[in-house]
C-alpha cells in the first residue's frame, strides 16, 4: 500500500431505511471510507432510487440484491455476492455494516488513517457495539440518530452477551477469503500464525478471535482507540417500522420486546462521535442539495410516518407499540427480573 492511500470498503445491506441512508454516508465518509458497496431488497420507500442517484454520483456501487436467499439469510446472500466483485477485491480494509452502527475513532483525526496509525501491525481490529437505548423517545423525526439518541450503556458491561458483540476490520490481503457479518471467513490456515488482531483498546487478542469468536471479553472497556455506536432501537415509532421491516439476517423473524429489552440501556451519556460532525454535516448538506436526492430524502421521511400510522391499523404492531408506550425511559421494562438483570449487566455478579 505504499505510494498510494489505503482503500476503506463499507459494506452495507438496506431495505425501506432512505431517511437514515444520507446521513449514514455522510459520516461514515468523513470518518475515512473511501468506497461503499450497498446491496437493497424490497424497497417500498425509495431507498434503491436514492441508491441509483448516489451511484451515478460517484459516492457508491449498488446493487439489488432481489433473491433468491441463502438460508443464512439476506445479509448473508450479499456477502456471498460481494466477494466476486471488484471494488471488494481492490479494497485494502473491509469492514461489513448495518444502517443503525457508526463507526466512532477516538483517536487522531477520528479518522480510519488514524486508527490504523495506532495499530500500524494489525491484520484485524475489533469493534466493539457500544449499545444506544430508546430513552424514551416516541416519535420519529428528521433528526440525524448519532444526534438524537446520546444515552446508552455503561462502558463495562457483564450481561448480556451481545452487548460486547462486534463487527471486524480487517486488511485485505489474502488472510481471509471470504466476506461474514461480524468478522471475516475462510482463513487462509498459512497466514493465521502472523496475523495479528487487535481489540478497541489496543489489546492484542489471541488465537480464538483469528478463527471463532464474535464478542470481546466482558467487564471491561473496549473502546479507548476505537468503538462501534450501535442504534438497535431508534424512536417507538421507528422501532415499530423495524419489526415491520424484519432483521437484516432473518428478515422473517418478528421483532418484540425480547430484542428491546436486551438492548434499551441508557445508564450513560456519550456524544463522542459529535467530534466530526461538523465534517459529516457539510458532506450531508452537500448531499441534500442534490436536485434528486433533498426530494427523495424528505419523501423517505413522509413514507415512514404514512407507513407507522398503516401499521396501526394492524395487530400485532399496534399492540407492540402499546407496550413499547408503557416502558419506562429509563430502564428497558418495568419488571422485577429485568431489573435485577440490569444491576447485573452493570454491577457484574459478584459470589459471595
Amino acid at each position: 500500500m505504499t505510494g498510494k492511500p489505503a482503500r476503506f470498503l463499507a459494506v452495507l445491506t438496506v431495505r425501506n431505511e432512505a431517511a437514515f441512508l444520507l446521513e449514514w454516508l455522510a459520516h461514515h465518509r468523513a470518518a475515512g471510507f473511501t468506497d461503499f458497496l450497498v446491496f437493497s431488497n424490497d424497497c417500498r420507500d425509495g431507498t434503491d432510487t436514492m441508491l441509483d442517484r448516489l451511484a451515478d454520483l460517484g459516492w457508491l456501487t449498488h446493487l439489488r440484491n432481489d433473491g433468491p436467499f441463502d438460508k443464512r439469510g439476506i445479509q448473508f446472500t450479499a456477502l456471498k455476492q460481494a466477494e466476486r466483485l471488484d471494488i471488494v477485491r481492490n479494497a485494502d480494509w473491509i469492514l461489513p455494516l448495518d444502517i443503525d452502527e457508526f463507526v466512532n475513532i477516538h483517536v487522531g483525526d477520528r479518522t480510519l488513517p488514524a486508527l490504523l496509525a495506532a495499530l500500524p501491525d494489525a491484520t484485524a481490529i475489533t469493534l466493539t457495539w457500544r449499545l444506544f437505548g430508546n430513552a424514551g423517545i416516541r416519535e420519529y423525526t428528521d433528526i440525524p440518530v448519532t444526534e438524537t439518541f446520546t444515552r446508552c450503556a455503561p462502558v463495562a458491561m457483564h450481561w448480556p452477551w451481545r452487548s460486547a458483540m462486534f463487527k471486524t476490520l480487517y486488511r485485505n490481503d489474502g488472510t481471509y477469503r471470504k466476506l461474514g457479518v461480524h468478522r471475516p471467513r475462510d482463513p487462509d490456515s498459512s497466514r493465521l500464525h502472523d496475523a495479528r488482531w487487535f481489540d478497541g483498546e489496543g489489546r492484542p487478542l489471541d488465537h480464538q478471535f483469528k478463527t471463532r469468536r464474535l464478542f470481546s471479553n466482558y467487564g471491561r472497556s473496549n473502546y479507548r482507540l476505537v468503538q462501534l455506536n450501535h442504534y438497535p432501537l431508534g424512536a417507538m415509532q421507528s422501532y415499530v417500522l423495524k419489526a415491520d421491516r424484519g432483521r437484516a439476517v432473518h428478515s422473517d423473524h418478528l421483532l418484540g420486546m425480547d430484542y428491546w429489552v436486551d438492548r434499551n440501556f441508557n445508564t450513560d451519556t456519550d456524544d463522542s462521535i459529535a467530534h466530526i460532525r461538523p465534517r459529516s454535516t457539510a458532506l450531508r448538506a452537500g448531499l441534500q442539495s442534490d436536485p434528486l436526492l433533498g426530494p427523495l430524502h424528505l419523501a423517505a421521511v413522509d413514507w415512514r410516518h404514512t407507513r407507522f400510522r398503516k401499521l396501526m391499523e394492524q395487530e400485532p404492531y399496534r399492540a407492540l407499540y402499546a407496550r413499547l408506550l408503557m416502558t419506562p425511559p429509563s430502564t428497558p421494562i418495568d419488571l422485577s427480573a429485568a431489573r435485577v438483570l440490569r444491576q447485573f449487566a452493570i454491577k457484574g455478579h459478584r459470589k459471595d
